[in-house]
């Protein structure tokens, strides 16, 4: 029997047992478990995980465990640049993208108001986010820790707050979305990037006192749907400059 002591960090303390949070803990392994394996086990999903320090070196998650080994697991640094120690993502992702599971749809519309291509559809079974994650390289957002532990899943998080205005937030902060941020750049429900159009071409296609009162629209291709700066939009607008003066 291989026995290791643990020690988790910060918000990763969240998914563990009372007893073992903020301390020191032993925990007897199997002899071919791995860092990822033993963290998951004790309930800490690998893509909450951006660093393991086995005896103090930085490792994978494919790092077989040996009797006596001392593993330090850290969450996402906020103030220190450490990749160079980083062992733990095979590649990092060039795009920011998204795929919310089915209990996520609030926050999927406000990413894409932010501008962030993010797939979102209430009948999403996990099996079907695990393969779209994997192929389109897109980060998982879920409040299911499981759906997190599998194998292909390499980017995602798990999303704390329950109201979508406070997730969005907590996105915005974890991922440092603020500098890449779009504001109204995609159709809150095709994901699809929005094009401006002439005044004159959707003469029909709004309210009269719409056609009164504003000058400025884009339209989706997708849905065909028209948008304009309205109390909506400034609502909406208010909340994203709250957001990222916080960030």
């Amino acid at each position: 029997m291989v026995t290791a002591t643990f020690r988790f960090y910060e918000e990763l303390n969240d998914f563990l047992a009372p007893g073992q949070r903020r301390n020191e803990f032993a925990c007897s392994c199997a002899r071919a478990a791995t860092t990822k394996h033993m963290i998951e086990a004790l309930g800490v999903p690998h893509t909450e995980v951006e660093l393991v320090l086995v005896n103090g070196e930085s490792v994978g998650f494919d790092r077989l465990l040996k009797d006596g080994d001392r593993v330090a697991v850290f969450p996402r640094f906020e103030m220190l640049d450490i990749t160079p120690l980083l062992r733990v993502r095979d590649y990092p992702l060039r795009v920011t993208r998204f795929i919310a599971d089915a209990h996520l749809g609030g926050l999927a519309h406000l990413l894409r108001m932010a501008g962030f291509d993010t797939l979102y559809d209430n009948n999403f079974q996990d099996r079907e986010i695990e393969v779209i994650a994997a192929r389109d390289q897109r980060i998982v957002l879920t409040r299911d820790r499981e759906l997190l532990k599998r194998r292909s899943i390499t980017h995602g998080c798990y999303v704390r707050a329950l109201r979508s205005t406070q997730q969005l937030g907590e996105m915005f902060n974890r991922l440092d979305l603020g500098r890449s941020a779009r504001p109204f750049t995609l159709c809150l429900e095709c994901n699809t990037p929005l094009r401006a159009i002439d005044k004159a071409q959707v003469q029909l296609r709004v309210p009269p006192d719409v056609r009164e009162r504003f000058e400025r629209f884009s339209t989706c291709d997708a849905c065909e749907r028209v948008f304009w700066e309205g109390s909506h939009w400034r609502r909406m607008r208010a909340l994203l400059d709250e957001i990222m003066a916080e960030g």
